[in-house]
């Protein structure tokens, strides 16, 4: 084999600087990563549960943790009710360390709000 070629293969010009570049370029990918994964795991949650406040409205079959409040209406003789659905779920954390940063856990907290329908 050529010596030239031996040598600069042996050779460990920029390993130190691709190092410094390299470390800080992995730490900002994981915290895009963070942030766009967390973004459509609440985007998702929050299209699932107003999807399900509007389908327990309609059919009228409430689970115990569902939030029933009356709403004033001009009408008296017709009662309104609001539903609120609310949904918690874990996100799951990419970025190392980032659980003893936010004190434990990261969650995502949703709500889906509809109006009971009245039977008639």
């Amino acid at each position: 084999m050529n010596p030239e070629i031996k040598n600069f293969l042996k050779s460990e010009e920029g390993n130190i600087e691709s190092a410094m570049v390299l470390i800080p370029l992995i730490f900002l990918f994981l915290c895009g990563m963070q942030l766009t994964s967390t973004v459509f795991i609440r985007n998702f949650e929050i299209v699932k549960v107003q999807s399900d406040a509007s389908t327990r409205a309609i059919s009228h079959q409430f689970l115990r943790e569902d939030l029933i409040l009356p709403i004033e209406t001009q009408n008296k003789w017709e009662p309104q009710k609001l539903l609120v659905v609310k949904r918690e779920r874990e996100v799951p954390i990419i970025l190392p360390g980032l659980s003893k940063f936010l004190g434990g856990r990261l969650l995502s907290s949703v709500k889906g709000v509809a109006i009971i329908e009245q039977n008639s």
